[in-house]
């Protein structure tokens, strides 16, 4: 059993030439995603583990000010390719830029965010390079020297398990992070770091593919984003009663989520679930209404700054990661709630997101959402 450990050791190829911790900075029209700034947050902490530099890589047009931004966010070098066939994401001309500072700079561990952009991205990259992709991550970690391996877990087997996975055998280790996962660094304007300005590796005539335009969405949902999220669990009893939650949100400025028993029952689609297998979340405000705190959902949300808790079940493991539990009926507590807010808003004369008559309650659009909450409760009440 030696021997044969000792010849898979002796075959194994030499990646000491390989160190250091490279976050690739997503950006578009010369804003970074927030994700990036998280992974750099993130990054820093497993390069101090390995006693390594931590990098980024900007790519695009006119967006050196992303690389200054990025030694705000941490890193101690960043790379900076900028041309114009760089202005927009296409995936072979980044790909490319990306290959050769990965073939000269040698990072051992090369991170994205798992965006739609750095999924495809990575993906392009790991099919050229003699490595694997950890995707979606949650959880990120390294072993010491000398081993140096990358650590990264995901949800595995229907979301029932962690799995950690690891290569032991190639170099750079790669994986994508989801967002709202990790935390960013304060931002530090006095921080200093080098910046490396390199070439870009294909001309515009060498690239197959053109960008016509983009067609915007508008109005589309981004709970990774939002501040103050509402979510709604199976505990609603029916689709009716997020329309109780909708005018919560609304009078705070937030957004509507939901558990994954929620949209799986089809009473909220499926843009609104957080989750394992929906959005990852960090916001400032997060309430969990009739949510019982299954893992699926808490891994989702349980970075919270504040998270309140309403069940009628004293015993719901969702009070185990609130900072605030109410015990009681929802259909009397959230009313209750959203009025004591708007009445507080028009009180200390805040604009309510929508115009109101003078007593601070809205008669337009209110209606219809009390009539559906009050329906869900008569509902709730006969069972």
């Amino acid at each position: 059993m030696a021997n044969e450990q000792d010849q898979a050791e002796a075959a194994m190829p030499d990646w000491s030439a390989y160190r250091g911790v490279l976050i690739v900075v997503e950006q578009r029209d010369g804003v970074a995603k927030k994700v990036s700034w998280q992974l750099l947050g993130e990054g820093k902490k497993l390069a101090a583990k390995l006693e390594a530099p931590l990098m980024a890589l900007v790519i695009g047009d006119d967006v050196e000010h992303l690389a200054e931004e990025a030694v705000h966010y941490g890193a101690d070098r960043v790379y900076l390719c900028e041309a114009p066939e760089l202005r927009t994401y296409r995936t072979r001309p980044y790909s490319r830029v990306c290959l050769k500072l990965i073939e000269e700079a040698k990072p051992e561990i090369v991170l994205f965010g798992a965006t739609a952009t750095g999924r495809d991205l990575a993906g392009a990259i790991a099919t050229h390079l003699p490595t694997g992709l950890t995707a979606d991550t949650t959880q990120l970690d390294v072993e010491p020297p000398p081993s140096r391996l990358l650590l990264a877990s995901r949800p595995a087997f229907s979301e029932k398990m962690m799995a950690t996975i690891l290569c032991k055998q190639y170099r750079p280790q790669m994986a994508t992070a989801r967002a709202g996962v990790f935390q960013a660094l304060p931002k530090d304007t006095a921080r200093q770091g080098e910046i490396v300005r390199i070439e870009a590796a294909m001309r515009e005539e060498e690239i197959a593919a053109q960008v016509l335009d983009f067609l915007r969405e508008t109005g589309k949902l981004n709970l990774e984003e939002a501040e103050i999220i509402v979510a709604g669990g199976r505990g609603l009893g029916g689709p009716d009663a997020f329309g109780m939650l909708a005018e919560l949100a609304e009078a705070l400025g937030g957004v509507v989520g939901a558990s994954r028993a929620a949209v799986d029952a089809g009473w909220i689609g499926h843009e609104h679930q957080v989750g394992q297998t929906g959005a990852t979340v960090r916001p400032k405000l997060y309430f969990a209404i009739g949510i019982s705190g299954a893992v699926q959902h808490t891994v989702g949300m349980s970075n919270s700054d504040v998270v309140v808790a309403i069940n009628k079940d004293e015993k719901a493991p969702i009070f185990q990661f609130a900072h605030y539990g109410i015990v009681g009926d929802m259909f009397k507590l959230v009313p209750a709630i959203t009025q004591e807010i708007k009445h507080r808003r028009t009180l200390f004369g805040k604009r309510l997101p929508e115009s109101a008559p003078p007593g601070g309650e809205k008669k337009s659009e209110a209606a219809p959402a009390k009539k559906e909450a009050r329906a869900a409760r008569e509902r709730s009440e006969a069972k």
